[in-house]
């Protein structure tokens, strides 16, 4: 027996237990108590009479457990993470009226603290070049001029435009400027 015809044994299994259904509600209901064919009163005692089929038919649905606080499934659950609460700063009787405050990430008087300024490269600092001689690979300038040879990219990225598409190749002569 294959999956479709096993799917068709159930679907007619449903199919015989909604007709008993059926015929069940309609002897309880009566043969001289049914109304005229095509009244407002007759489609609704036929949903009413298809709505039963179909909870007769349909497998009874199983409850999900509930854990309690006993349970293993409760302790197996970690507890969602509580949020934390900043302590509100407590108000100081000693504290002069015109005291410094100190801004707080969550004050407003931190949010009214401009960012610091920053430094322009070619304003006030005066950059840094190197010259490339024969025999010079990107690794080896970083290793001697920068300090460290895994600064390498870096080097190339500020000098892409001089040194080309190929970081590999680096002409002799090429001026480069060198990171901060």
């Amino acid at each position: 027996m294959g999956l479709f015809d096993f799917l068709k044994s159930d679907k007619k299994k449903a199919h015989d237990a909604a007709g008993k259904a059926a015929e069940q509600v309609e002897q309880q209901a009566g043969e001289g108590r049914r109304p005229p064919a095509g009244s407002a009163a007759d489609a609704a005692s036929a949903t009413r009479a298809t709505a039963e089929r179909m909870a007769a038919a349909a497998p009874p649905r199983p409850v999900p457990a509930t854990p309690t606080p006993t349970s293993a499934a409760h302790k197996a659950v970690p507890a969602p993470p509580r949020p934390t609460v900043m302590p509100k700063p407590v108000a100081s009787s000693a504290a002069a009226p015109g005291a410094m405050h100190t801004p707080t990430p969550h004050s407003a008087a931190h949010k009214a603290v401009p960012a610091a300024p920053t430094r322009e490269p070619g304003a006030t600092a005066k950059q840094r070049t190197y010259t490339v001689k024969p025999g010079d690979t990107l690794p080896g300038i970083a290793r001697d001029q920068l300090g460290n040879e895994a600064r390498w990219r870096e080097l190339y990225a500020m000098n892409r435009g001089a040194v080309g598409s190929n970081p590999d190749l680096v002409r002799p002569g090429t001026v480069l400027t060198l990171p901060g």
